[in-house]
This record gives structure tokens, sequence and C-alpha cells, in this order.
């Protein structure tokens, strides 16, 4: 993932500055030069919200002006596009939403349809579905059977209940099912670019209604294009490593008749940064083909002394009655950003179309130097 100063950078400040300075000469600025030097210790949400409240601030007065600036320097010759994008159009979100007419609303969602292609409207839209989620779904809808492809996608993207970077919007976590038709409309669209997004966002509502999400993907599957497999398989990865047999079952793997031997680790002991090895023979002694989703299972130690699953995607295999495969991983410690490892009791287990196997125990050594 890029650093916020390769995306929001005092550059960004300069750009903004510079094409609204164009799009509205007789206005003085005077917050949007002042954020340049300003930028260095936020993160990145708060660098576009620093650049959204400077642009307001030399923009006063109401909602219709600040539009008309912002079209204008759309239009302009000044670059207009890029990572400035997210603070204008969170401005023009703000702004409409402290109108609080149904006109302002409405132009807001239209302008924002209009830039998205630039970068992207999905953080700022946040803002209106906060304010009115039925109203804004609805031009959502509209935005599903559009001819632009970017705006088909912000129709997903932007209403999807965990956006990354992007605010909560509460009423979609309270309203399960809100956003299922914009999913239906979409999931078979010409476009991988927007079926990402509604496998994301399927995703998205597996955390807090899976059998939501397991009826939906099922009526998918039920009417597939060529691509539903695919979207279906993506939209469901959470709940398979999570071993939903809803979600095992619609993508083919049902319970089957196995002997497992292993998880069987090449020692008990890992050094801190080192890799752990091991192997696992999986046989089939059923009477029917198996079709298998094979992950496994880290369970490492937290801080306070308890331990947290952590499931990795190992194979797929499909075996006829009476075979056997042998399998083999080696999964490193070495220190990451996203995960601090703690050095004690870890373990490890197979996870065979949502059922796990016993724990192979096994200990992390303590850093050299400690």
């Amino acid at each position: 993932m890029p650093f916020a100063d390769q995306l929001i950078s005092d550059r960004t400040a300069t750009t903004l500055t510079e094409a609204v300075a164009a799009a509205a000469p007789g206005v003085a600025l005077h917050a949007l030069p002042a954020t340049v030097g300003r930028l260095d210790e936020l993160s990145l949400r708060e660098r576009a919200d620093l650049l959204r409240d400077a642009l307001l601030a030399d923009l006063p007065g109401g909602y219709a002006d600040l539009a008309r600036v912002v079209r204008a320097a759309r239009d302009g010759a000044k670059p207009f596009t890029g990572w400035l994008i997210w603070p204008v159009t969170s401005a023009v979100a703000a702004r409409a939403v402290e109108e609080k007419t149904d006109a302002a609303f409405d132009d807001a969602m239209a302008l924002l349809a209009e830039l998205t292609g630039r970068l992207t409207a999905e953080f700022a839209v946040r803002t209106l579905l906060r304010h009115d989620l039925d109203r804004a779904l609805g031009i959502a809808a509209d935005w599903a059977r559009s001819d632009d492809v970017d705006v088909r996608r912000l129709a997903s993207e932007g209403t999807r209940p965990y956006l990354p970077w992007a605010v909560r919007v509460p009423e979609l976590l309270a309203r399960p099912g809100m956003t299922v038709p914009l999913l239906d409309a979409l999931y078979r669209d010409e476009s991988d670019y927007v079926r990402r997004s509604v496998a994301n966002h399927l995703n998205d509502l597996s955390r807090d209604h899976p059998e939501l999400v397991v009826t939906t993907a099922g009526r998918w599957l039920a009417e597939p294009v060529a691509t539903t497999q695919g979207l279906v398989r993506h939209a469901l990865r959470t709940l398979v490593k999570r071993g939903h047999p809803g979600a095992l079952g619609l993508l083919g793997f049902g319970p089957a008749a196995l002997e497992i031997d292993g998880p069987v680790l090449d020692g008990d002991r890992v050094p801190f940064g080192g890799t752990l090895r091991f192997t696992a023979e999986v046989r089939n002694v059923g009477a029917e083909e198996a079709r298998l989703s094979i992950d496994y299972v880290v369970h490492h130690r937290k801080a306070n002394g308890s331990r947290t699953a952590k499931t990795f995607k190992l194979t797929t295999r499909t075996l006829a009655p009476g075979e056997q495969v042998r399998l083999s991983r080696e999964h490193s410690f070495r220190p990451i950003t996203t995960r601090r490892y703690y050095p004690g009791p870890h373990a490890v287990a197979l996870q065979v179309n949502g059922v796990a196997t016993d724990l192979a125990s096994f200990e992390l050594d303590q850093p050299a130097g400690v």
C-alpha cells in the first residue's frame, strides 16, 4: 500500500490551489496555500480532511457557489485529477449536507458521479449516505445502470459496509440487505473493475450477515454467466476461511470421508524471524470423489498470552476414492508491518472443507539478544 505522502502531498495541495485559483480568479485564497508544509505528520484521511476544510474556508457561501467553482475547475486548463479529487468531493458532500435541501443533495450526488472517473468519489459519498441513506441509494440505483464504468463501480464501491480508508455508515450495518439490489444489478457487469467491487462488497457483508451473503451468492449461481463462478469465489473468501458450510457447499466443497495425518512439524521450536515447516497427508476413504478446500490455521500468541487464529490458503484438490495427497508448506515468521509476533506457545492445524484437525503445537523463540 502506498504511503500517504505518495498520494496526498504538498504538490497535491499546490495543484489544487492552482486549479481553484484559475476557476475563481476573483477569490483570494488563503487557507489552501497555507496547507503546504502541514501535511507531513498526518494520515492519508487527515490530509484529505485538511484540504477539504481549507477549500471550504476559501470558498464560503452556499452549495451552488462551491459546485460552480468545482465544475469550472473540472473543465479548466489546470490539472484537476488524481488524489486532489478526494478532498474536493468531500467538500462538495459536506457543503450539500450543510445546506439541507434535496436540490443540493441531488446535485452533489450528480457532481460526485461526474468526478469519480478522475480518481474516485467513493469516500465522499459516505457523507451523503450518512445524511439520507434511502435517497442516496435511490440515486445509486441509477448509477448502477449508467453507461460509465466508473459510475457503475461507484454504486457498489461507495456503498460497501467496510470500505477501506472510509468512514462507516452505521445505518448500512444496521439495515442488512439494503445494498443487495445494487449488487444484483451489477454482478453480471461486463467490466472486471465493477465485478471485483461487487465481490468485495459481498465479502464485506459476510462479516456480519453470512446467511444473507450465501443466499445472495446462491441466487447468482442459479442464473450465472461465464464470470459468476469466479466472482462468487472471491466474494465468499472470508466465509471459506471461517469454514462456513453454506459457502463451502456453494463452491462444491461438501462433507467428505477423509483420513488426515498431520500437520506434522519438522520441529517443535521456530527461531524468531524463522520458518515453520510442516507436512500432511490427506486420503479420501469414501466411495465418492471428494472436492477439497484445504487451508491451514496458525494460532498466534498475543501479548496477553491468549491466542488468535489466522487462516491461510493451502490448496484445492479433487481426490478419487482411495486417492491420497501429500502436502507441505513453509510459513515464515519474518517480521512484517501488518503483524507483530510474540514469542511463546503457538500452534497450527489443517482445515479441510471447514473442518479443523487437532492442533500441532510449537514454540516461537525469543528474538536474538533478548
